[in-house]
């Protein structure tokens, strides 16, 4: 991972692209020192927000399985959720 003064970015912004898309490895862009944003290879985000959004489903699922067993409700069949939604 590379560093890199915001002003050094806006003088060689080609240059930034290309490191980050070419070395799959974001460009942090520093002001007074501080990371403030990066610039990353579009393809690696993706995948990234999409590993993002498969965990927080997870989650939500485990979450769910959790409260059924505390409340001791039944799931709901499939064909009955589908049935309720008019997808049969």
């Amino acid at each position: 991972m590379s560093e890199m003064t915001i002003s050094e970015a806006r003088a060689r912004l080609a240059d930034v692209v290309e490191e980050a898309r070419i070395g799959r490895e974001p460009v942090f862009l520093t002001r007074r020192g501080r990371r403030v944003a990066a610039v990353m290879d579009a393809e690696e985000l993706e995948r990234l927000v999409e590993a993002a959004e498969d965990l927080a489903d997870i989650r939500a699922a485990a979450a769910a399985r959790a409260e059924m067993a505390e409340t001791g409700e039944a799931p709901v069949p499939w064909e009955q959720v589908k049935a309720d939604l008019g997808l049969t």
